[in-house]
């Protein structure tokens, strides 16, 4: 089921969460809506749900307008970030609550419930209460009560925020297979920026309402348009400056570290900018379009990854991560190193 969002507006008293919103969300696509809190996006989805009507701007399901449809009407599942499940139900009980509520015969309810529960890993655990399963059970059997519907859309609002870590991941990979599976449109909502960029076909960053860039996880991650964008997907330096030359493919900043060399963005030559650049694209070997002196003031061992804070002028700090720290002896507070990195690793981005 295709979406379409034209323009929509949310507002709460003086507060606008939603503003001037579009968004095409494609036929069985996994669509995420990234952002910090306060940014919107549970708004959003809430208004793609009928939960909260829009104040303006439409909304539409294929050719179908939903603006003024209830939930119920909708043909949606929907997973709550505290999974909403009724402490005195059954497994059963809860997944064939929206069935009973339908009306439908004991048979086509039982046998949904069977190829819910076996979808979700869950076969064998009707009888159990919430109370009796893991956060990770839990969570599927919110997931099974919102598919035995059997909805053109799924919805999904934070939905692992209140799982450990390494469960998070092997439930988020559970709902990506599932959801390819079954090829249903889901519309994702998180703050966490790694279970973004590892779900979806697409993201929409969203900032006080607006969406600031929708694209797929690599071309955000490596082409954010915008500081903001490039600060809350993943890890960046920045380093302000303006451009001093656009030409051949190449622009040289003027920076508090000397010249630096880019690929080209959107602002023209005399234009203040920001220069990005990721810290696993930054190395201390001294060799590159772009070298920079400075001294280590800290290092972190994060299993993986060894990160340098480098200072490189006074207030300046750039990080540097070594991807093999087995292989790597740790430098002393207080070393002299040369950083180095490319142009093309390295971005411009508008300071906003």
């Amino acid at each position: 089921m295709r979406i379409e969002l034209h323009e929509v507006t949310k507002r709460f008293a003086t507060t606008t969460a939603v503003d001037r919103v579009s968004l095409e969300i494609g036929d069985g696509e996994l669509f995420t809506l990234l952002g910090p809190s306060g940014c919107g996006k549970t708004t959003l989805l809430r208004l793609i749900a009928g939960f909260n009507a829009v104040d303006g701007g439409e909304i539409r399901f294929g050719a179908r307008r939903v603006n003024a449809l209830p939930p119920h009407q909708r043909n949606i599942g929907v997973v709550f970030q505290n999974y909403a499940l009724w402490p005195h139900m059954t497994v059963r009980g809860n997944v064939t609550y929206g069935l009973r509520l339908r009306k439908l015969p004991a048979s086509e309810i039982g046998r949904r419930l069977a190829a819910g529960l076996a979808r979700v890993n869950l076969t064998g655990l009707e009888d159990r209460y919430p109370g009796q399963l893991s956060g990770g059970q839990q969570q599927r059997v919110a997931l099974a009560r919102a598919l035995v519907l059997n909805p053109d859309i799924l919805l999904l609002d934070e939905p692992l925020s209140n799982l450990d870590a390494k469960i998070r991941v092997q439930v988020r990979g559970e709902i990506r297979a599932l959801q390819q599976d079954l090829g249903i449109t889901t519309v994702y909502v998180t703050h966490d920026q790694e279970e973004a960029l590892s779900l979806s076909d697409r993201v929409a960053v969203m900032r006080e309402g607006r969406v600031q860039q929708v694209a797929p996880p690599k071309t955000l991650y490596e082409r954010p348009l915008n500081r903001f964008v490039a600060d809350f997907v993943g890890t960046n330096n920045f380093v302000r400056g303006v451009v001093k030359t656009v030409a051949d493919g190449r622009v040289v900043v003027d920076t508090p570290l000397g010249p630096i060399r880019a690929r080209p963005g959107d602002v023209a030559a005399g234009g203040p900018c920001v220069v990005a650049v990721r810290p696993e694209n930054v190395s201390l070997e001294g060799a590159g379009d772009n070298v920079v002196e400075g001294r280590v003031r800290l290092a972190s061992y994060l299993g993986n990854t060894l990160r340098y804070d480098v200072e490189t002028a006074p207030g300046l700090v750039l990080k540097v991560d070594v991807g093999d720290p087995w292989q790597h002896d740790v430098l002393p507070a207080g070393r002299t190193v040369r950083v180095a990195f490319a142009a093309s690793a390295t971005l411009v981005l508008r300071d906003d």
